[in-house]
């Protein structure tokens, strides 16, 4: 009964040729935090963890947005010591 209630979720691929049947580019995404887990031994801590998670997916987004990371964090550091600043924006608004 879920799956037929839910059948157009499910099966979104389906109807919509923009959305992947798969999720290995999800899957690909993650792959560097994951090595890196595992070369290293992961984190001892769950703020640590956290942090982490944080600078990972902002890594990966200014990749796929081809912006430099080290200007990004930079920028952003910067505007944490001096509310003046324009903020920096990883991703437009929609």
């Amino acid at each position: 009964k879920h799956l037929w209630n839910h059948f157009e979720q499910w099966f979104t691929f389906v109807f919509d040729p923009r959305v992947e049947p798969t999720n290995w580019k999800a899957e690909q995404a993650i792959r560097p935090a994951v090595v890196n887990r595992k070369v290293w031994g992961g984190n001892r801590t769950a703020a640590g963890a956290k942090a982490q998670g944080v600078l990972m997916s902002v890594f990966e987004t200014c990749r796929r947005r081809t912006l430099s990371v080290v200007d990004h964090v930079s920028h952003t550091l910067r505007c944490f010591g001096n509310r003046l600043l324009p903020r920096p924006v990883l991703l437009p608004a929609r």
